[in-house]
């Protein structure tokens, strides 16, 4: 039992030390020079060294308890930065998933579309022309060697607005709801009605995948919470600024990528799992062979809603 204890401790610890304490100690380091050096002496590495030596000269340092002390305000400081950093974090979450009820979240996602809908115009001017090459008259058809390069790329350009002509103000908005949306045409199941049924039959190794690229996902946002963090640092420090543009730039490369992944995990659930769901509940019997039809995923989703 002790040594069960002693294990658990140590990996409490260790994701303390590396959640909250790192993370808030390196923003704390940074605010700390950031007002002894300022704009006009961000560089001067001897001012913050003399800084420093004359903390350290302070009578009140040579003792124990108050070293003690201040090493404990350290810990707590850095622990209250991080957990200002995942509230907001947390907040930032739910900023980036938001349905776009207000007004300011209509217009982004009315921007949005317009964006989509004129990359998705050239795209499909590229298609025709080179469906139009492709049916021209007989006789040898020369289609230039970059075609297929130019149609991979704004595709990708078309994607990197939306998956599909979005309806939400954010990227990722729009992501979740062509999952949920591909998942309604296919099975005609409402997913926000399934999800939480389905997420009772998943197997360990699915809640895990899934579970992964969730926490992958706000890990994502609590780094834009940090990128924050040091933009506003940066108006009294000027070098805190590329920390900030760092930190934003790798929060949205994996708040994409985890997201991205998310969706195909729900989907891919749905669809290895769904009839399973169907059956546990009594609209489908075991013996019954197929797949999950729409007129099954329509009686689940009345079902789940309870005639709300």
């Amino acid at each position: 039992m002790n040594s069960l204890l002693a294990t658990l401790g140590g990996k409490l610890t260790e994701r303390w030390l590396n959640l909250l304490v790192l993370p808030g100690a390196l923003f704390l380091a940074a605010a700390a020079a950031g007002a002894t050096l300022g704009h006009r002496h961000w560089h001067d590495a001897g001012r913050l060294r003399d800084r420093l030596d004359e903390l350290a000269s302070r009578p009140a340092l040579d003792h124990p308890g108050t070293a003690a002390l201040l090493v404990a305000f350290v810990l707590l400081a850095a622990t209250a930065a991080s957990l200002a950093a995942q509230f907001l974090g947390g907040a930032i979450e739910r900023w980036w998933l938001r349905p776009g009820r207000d007004a300011l979240s209509r217009g982004l996602a009315a921007r949005r579309a317009r964006r989509w809908r004129e990359r998705d115009a050239r795209l499909d001017d590229t298609l025709g022309r080179a469906h139009a090459a492709a049916a021209g008259p007989s006789g040898p058809v020369t289609v230039p060697g970059d075609l297929p390069a130019r149609i991979q790329a704004l595709t990708e350009a078309r994607d990197r607005v939306a998956p599909r002509e979005p309806v939400r103000p954010t990227w990722y908005g729009d992501r979740m709801q062509a999952a949920a949306d591909r998942v309604e045409a296919a099975y005609g199941v409402d997913l926000a009605a399934l999800w939480p049924r389905l997420w009772l039959v998943l197997p360990e190794t699915g809640v895990r995948q899934i579970q992964w690229a969730h926490d992958s996902f706000g890990a994502a946002a609590r780094l834009a919470a940090w990128a924050v963090g040091y933009a506003l640092l940066a108006c009294w420090w000027w070098p805190a600024a590329p920390a900030a543009l760092g930190c934003a730039a790798v929060a949205r490369s994996r708040a994409r990528a985890s997201l991205d992944a998310l969706a195909g995990l729900v989907e891919a659930a749905v669809d290895v799992h769904g009839r399973e769901l169907a059956t546990r509940i009594g609209l489908l019997p075991p013996e019954t062979p197929g797949r999950l039809t729409p007129d099954t995923g329509d009686g689940m989703s009345e079902l789940f809603r309870k005639a709300e």
